[in-house]
């Protein structure tokens, strides 16, 4: 018969096996007796107590390769990074290989881990106070012997954490694996790749993965002369800072511009201490809060320096302005402003900072001395001038309230002389920490770009 009409793209050699009932054709049942059988002939006399090898004498080489699929958790205050990895150990175990042709062409079969011989390959900066055993998980067996274990670990691992730039720092956490009992020239362990596998990774939202590259190391530890290799893979971390600049760092930035305007606030207020401490007890909550996630160590955080200054410059800027109150409510009683002060304080600075009273300005005259003048002659006539009442009682009691007054304009103008240089201080004093504030501000934004 000729089917080549009706299937023109046929094989000719795939049709005649398809119409052949050869014996070569196979059945799935028939090959799933074979696999109970290769089962059994495996493990009749085999045991999971013994390292499977035929010389004593030679290693055996345990394969390692560790896949990194997320990172949990990372503890800066214990110092414990939880981390979410895929183990694949592969070893040669002499006694599990068996000629596939005589089991029907099975070449790998897929049975619990337990009933074989594992390597005791352990996390060695393991901190899980609850030391859980790998997950029970199929092992894939090779015609040849190869086994093959691939097992997920949630790790939990001791981690060195350096918060000196922190919010803009980065960690290197180190994950060491390796025998807990067998030495090196009983299991020597290899690397499977020269970096851990970040192919399956999960992003995290506050940790950014630059790398994990792994290195073998062989240490020989004081108790024992046999050299122990281990396989140590480097997980390189750089953290997200944008969290922490939004919620810790631009409200802290914000309320520190608020101390220098304690300077330009009135002193008439009474606001200008209430605002200095205010602004420092803000800043003591945020400095707390930094303090709790951290671990009490003697390197202080980067953000911690920076509240740290901020807050030095706030206690300094407060006990200024109580300098500066004491001066602005010098009364009547007080010495008269010094003449090098007059001249620097109420003269240079006044103009350099642009000081002026109500009404005056930078190119009115001042009209204060002749004012005074225009009084002395004044008075002076007015006593002088023939009264029509002649009565002396009555020039003495003109005289004295000309006197009083007199006196009361000099104390108005020498507690005015002491506002104005407490005013100008202020002036002064708010546009130093004005700049004080911008640089610090912009040398820890600084670190954020």
């Amino acid at each position: 018969i000729d089917l080549r009409p009706h299937y023109p793209k046929l094989n000719p050699a795939k049709l005649i096996l398809a119409l052949l009932p050869a014996p070569g054709r196979r059945c799935s049942g028939a090959q799933g007796k074979f696999a109970y059988k290769l089962l059994h002939d495996l493990f009749a006399n085999y045991s999971n107590a013994l390292r499977p090898v035929e010389d004593t004498d030679r290693a055996l080489n345990v394969t390692l390769q560790i896949t990194l699929s997320q990172i949990i958790d990372m503890d800066e205050r214990n110092q414990i990074l939880t981390a979410y990895l895929w183990i694949r150990q592969v070893w040669l175990d002499a006694y599990l290989a068996w000629d596939k042709d005589d089991y029907d062409g099975i070449d790998t079969i897929r049975i619990p881990s337990s009933y074989v011989w594992r390597p005791d390959i352990v996390l060695y900066n393991n901190a899980d106070d609850q030391f859980t055993e790998s997950m029970e998980t199929n092992v894939v067996i090779r015609y040849d012997g190869q086994v093959m274990w691939d097992s997920p670990a949630i790790t939990k691992s001791s981690c060195k954490v350096d918060v000196s730039y922190f919010p803009f720092d980065g960690q290197q956490c180190r994950l060491t694996f390796g025998s807990w009992t067998y030495n090196g020239n009983q299991i020597d362990l290899l690397n499977g790749l020269d970096t851990g596998d970040l192919t399956d990774f999960v992003e995290n939202v506050e940790w950014e993965v630059l790398g994990m590259p792994a290195k073998r190391n062989v240490i020989i530890y004081g108790c024992c002369s046999e050299p122990y290799p281990d396989i140590t893979y480097t997980l390189l971390l750089k953290r997200r800072a944008s969290f922490y600049i939004f919620n810790l760092l631009l409200p802290c930035i914000m309320i520190s511009f608020l101390a220098p305007l304690g300077f330009y606030l009135p002193a008439d207020s009474g606001e200008k201490v209430s605002l200095g401490v205010t602004v420092l007890l803000a800043l003591t909550v945020f400095q707390l809060l930094v303090a709790e996630s951290m671990p009490p160590s003697e390197n202080v955080p980067l953000i911690g320096k920076y509240y740290i200054a901020t807050m030095t410059m706030i206690t300094a800027s407060t006990a200024l302005t109580i300098f500066i109150m004491n001066i602005h409510h010098c009364g009547p009683g007080a010495k008269p402003v010094p003449k090098w002060a007059k001249k620097f304080i109420l003269q240079y600075m006044a103009r350099l900072f642009f000081v002026y009273e109500v009404g005056e300005s930078c190119k009115s005259p001042k009209r204060s001395a002749s004012g005074q003048q225009d009084w002395k002659e004044t008075g002076t006539l007015c006593v002088k001038t023939p009264c029509l009442c002649h009565h002396n009682s009555l020039l003495r009691n003109v005289e004295y309230i000309a006197n009083c007054f007199r006196d009361q304009k000099a104390a108005q103008k020498q507690s005015g002389e002491w506002k104005k240089v407490a005013k100008v201080m202020d002036r002064i004093f708010m546009w130093i920490f004005f700049i004080m504030v911008f640089f610090m501000s912009m040398l820890i934004m600084g670190k954020a770009i």
